[in-house]
C-alpha cells in the first residue's frame, strides 16, 4: 500500500540536525543538543585585519560544528534559521547594525550546493533585525579554503571583488571563522569601494 507523503511525514519523527536523534516537532535540534549549544560561550575581539570588530557565537566544536556540517553538506536549510536566532539573541546590540553583507562562496561550490550557506544565514538574520541585505561581494575562482593549512589560507586568500553599490556601514556574516583570511579579503574589497565601518559576525570560530 502506498503511503501519501503527508501521512508518511507524520509517521517519521523529526530528527535532530546535530546528532540525528528524535526531537520535538518543528525543532531543529533535540533538547540535549539545544542545551549543549546554549552553554557554549561566544567569542569576540578585534578580529582579522581590516575589520573593526568580530564576534562568533561559539567555538567550532561539538554541536556547533555538527550544525555547520548539517547546513553545508546535508543542505538542512532550517539550520540557517537556528543560527540566525542565536546570533540575534546573543550578539551585542551595537554590533548588529548597518547593512548585512554575506561572505560570498566560491562560485563552483555554490552551484554544486544549489545555495550559499552564508547567504542563507545573512538573509535570515536580516529578517530578524530588520536590516537591509546587500549581497555586494563576489568571489572569483573556485579555490576552496577548507582543508588548506593555516599558512596557505593566509598566504593565498580568496579573490573578492565588489559589485554594485557598497554600504558605508557593513555587517559581514559568515558561518565559520578560521584564519580570518576570507573576512580580511572581504574587508579590503569593501573599504576600497567606500565602506567606513566593517564588523563581522559568524556562527562559530576555530581556534
Amino acid at each position: 500500500m502506498r503511503i501519501l507523503p503527508t501521512v508518511a511525514a507524520g509517521l517519521i519523527p523529526p530528527l535532530c540536525a546535530a546528532c540525528g536523534r528524535s526531537c520535538r516537532p518543528q525543532a531543529v535540534v533535540c533538547t540535549r543538543c539545544g542545551r549543549r549549544l546554549a552553554s557554549a560561550e561566544p567569542l569576540s575581539g578585534s578580529g582579522p585585519q581590516g575589520l573593526d570588530r568580530v564576534w562568533s557565537s561559539a567555538l567550532h566544536e561539538g554541536v556547533a560544528r555538527d550544525l555547520v556540517t548539517a547546513l553545508k553538506l546535508r543542505r538542512l536549510l532550517t539550520v540557517a534559521d537556528l543560527i540566525a536566532d542565536r546570533i540575534h539573541w546573543l550578539a551585542p546590540a551595537d554590533l548588529l547594525s548597518g547593512a548585512i553583507v554575506p561572505v560570498p562562496a566560491a562560485p563552483l561550490r555554490a552551484r554544486r550546493r544549489g545555495f550559499d550557506p552564508a547567504g542563507e544565514i545573512a538573509a535570515a538574520l536580516a529578517e530578524r533585525i530588520d536590516a537591509p541585505l546587500r549581497p555586494c561581494l563576489s568571489r572569483r575562482g573556485g579555490g576552496r579554503q577548507v582543508g588548506k593549512r593555516r599558512a596557505q589560507r593566509i598566504g593565498h586568500p580568496p579573490q573578492i571583488q565588489t559589485k554594485g553599490e557598497v554600504p558605508r556601514s557593513v555587517l559581514l556574516v559568515d558561518d565559520v571563522l578560521t584564519t580570518g583570511a576570507t573576512l580580511s579579503a572581504c574587508a579590503r574589497a569593501l573599504r576600497g569601494a567606500g565602506a567606513r565601518r566593517i564588523v563581522a559576525v559568524t556562527f562559530s570560530r576555530r581556534l
